[in-house]
């Protein structure tokens, strides 16, 4: 196929570049630094600098739009919020308007969006069956699954990633977490009760590749491991792994103070089950933490 991917020179995106190269499907890739994007994603991909060079004749099989920047390395200020919006759902919108003018339409959109779509939810088991929450990451993903959904309009098979934390040895969540918790600094983040929703950067790939390939799929799709585990079984979990202690709190008081309203993303969470995939047959291979930690640092 030939497959337009948007966020490819990201750590997620990166991973994915190689398996669909593998499958032979010919990549082109949306990035802001074209310079990098053989580097980083394979010397056989191509760069695009703008939607603008996607014109009504050039033809795409499927698109995979994985583009966002980080929703947590910077204050949400009012304008920081419209950076989240525009980088997602302004990106989005600009997508369907693309795929809406070409001549030959691609056949599936895999778009993105994250558990936080269900805001905080307690202890609640969450299916891809749960309205959308209320808070700021929710409402942010409620609006950027709506621009996704519109490409459904034009015939468009469309795919709602709702991702999790995606552990990987090359950084992400888990490349943050390896120094200080090698270092004996390790923490648990406030009582250490909410829950965190995780997927092995293996198991994420197999998932996209499953969904790209799998025409009866449709709709959301929680992208996650079975097992979630809170914030305290993660860092006693991590710790073992790296065989250290954890002897440190994280106090939430100190957390919102130097992190305003993103503390949210630290100190509330979802225990997300990704129902829709594993009815569809989709096996894991680490659906236990302990036994994806061990892979990946091991």
């Amino acid at each position: 196929m030939r497959i337009l991917l948007t966020g490819g020179t990201g750590l997620i995106g990166r991973q994915l570049c190689t398996a669909l190269l593998a499958q032979g499907h010919e990549l082109t890739v949306l990035s802001r630094h074209p310079e990098t994007v053989a580097s980083k994603c394979g010397e056989n991909v191509r760069a695009m600098t703008s939607l603008d060079e996607w014109t009504p004749e050039r033809t795409f099989d499927a698109v995979i739009n994985l583009a966002g920047e980080p929703i947590v390395d910077a204050y949400w200020s009012a304008k920081r919020k419209q950076v989240l919006l525009d980088s997602r759902v302004a990106l989005t919108k600009k997508l369907v308007q693309r795929i809406a003018s070409a001549h030959q339409k691609p056949t599936v959109l895999l778009s993105g969006s994250a558990v936080g779509y269900y805001g905080n939810a307690g202890d609640a088991a969450l299916d891809e069956s749960m309205e959308a929450g209320h808070d700021f990451p929710a409402e942010l993903c409620a609006a950027w699954e709506g621009a996704a959904r519109a490409a459904e309009q034009n015939g468009v098979r469309v795919c709602l990633l709702r991702t999790g934390l995606v552990l990987s040895k090359r950084g992400g969540l888990l490349g943050r977490m390896l120094l200080p918790f090698k270092l004996v600094l390790g923490a648990r983040l406030g009582d250490g009760k909410q829950w965190m929703s995780w997927v092995h950067i293996d198991d994420y790939v197999a998932m996209v590749l499953r969904l790209l390939n799998d025409a009866s799929l449709k709709g959301a799709f929680n992208m996650t491991a079975p097992a979630s585990v809170t914030n305290a079984e993660f860092t006693q979990t991590l710790a073992q792994t790296l065989h250290r202690p954890a002897l440190f709190v994280a106090p939430s008081f100190v957390l919102k103070l130097a992190m305003g309203e993103r503390a949210c993303l630290l100190l509330e969470g979802q225990r997300v089950l990704p129902k829709r995939l594993e009815s569809s047959g989709f096996q894991f291979a680490h659906p236990r933490l302990d036994g994806a930690l061990q892979d990946l640092l091991q």
